[in-house]
């Protein structure tokens, strides 16, 4: 793999990045095969050092191959690539200054987004609120790519690892990329879920409590089969 690149890095460091591109680009397609974005919205970055791999912006993910790998550092120097950077990098790399995050994915899933306009919050209508650190809240709305909306992201994400963003669609981060990916899937479905429950006239959704939360997330420690990674 031959990269555009400022400075130099070693042969290892070379072959992490080529295999977070790789890994990148396959769950960039996979938002668009799982209907969570329409064309080139949403983006999804994976940090490899302090080098973030992003999508670049406005190019069909189908259309991506290795020698377009696009990477900035944590000040948002491009170092890698030629392609332009997305547009919303100031949410991505907010989220890596401010947390442990190796991976970021942002979408404008449908459902998600419909419950940005009707509440503050997500209520918790299902356990897996607990494996996004609690009820999911919904950022304030600014202008997409600017340090507002990120700052306002970031206040969202405090003791979380997803939220909405207003009139806008869903961020999720994790330690990898299937990790974050799991994490904003599970938010659209839990979405989907509430506004389905809410529909039904007359009846109000059934939510979880503070209690029947803190059990789930002691629960959700445990989860999963050693070696086949967390679930989330």
């Amino acid at each position: 793999m031959t990269y555009s690149r400022v400075g130099g890095v070693g042969a290892d460091e070379e072959r992490a990045r080529a295999a977070a591109w790789e890994a990148l680009v396959a769950t960039a397609r996979r938002t668009v095969a799982d209907g969570l974005v329409v064309g080139t919205s949403g983006n999804v970055s994976a940090r490899v050092g302090d080098t973030v791999l992003v999508t670049p912006s406005g190019v069909p993910y189908d259309r991506l191959a290795p020698a377009d790998a696009t990477g900035v550092d944590l000040d948002g120097r491009q170092v890698l690539g030629t392609l332009v950077p997305t547009s919303e990098l100031p949410m991505h790399l907010a989220v890596y200054r401010a947390t442990d995050a190796r991976a970021v994915v942002h979408t404008h899933a449908v459902h998600a987004t419909a419950v940005s306009l009707l509440v503050r919050e997500l209520p918790p209508v299902h356990y897996m609120t607990a494996a996004l650190g609690g009820p999911v809240r919904v950022a304030p709305y600014a202008a997409y790519g600017t340090e507002e909306l990120a700052r306002h992201m970031l206040d969202a994400l405090t003791d979380r690892t997803g939220c909405l963003l207003r009139n806008h669609g869903t961020i999720t981060y994790g330690t990898s990329l299937d990790q974050a990916y799991d994490r904003t899937a599970q938010l659209e479905w839990m979405c989907h879920l509430w506004l389905t429950a809410s529909s039904v006239p007359g009846r109000t959704p059934s939510l979880l409590t503070d209690d029947q939360l803190t059990e789930a997330t002691e629960r959700l420690r445990g989860y999963g089969q050693r070696g086949y990674g967390e679930r989330d």
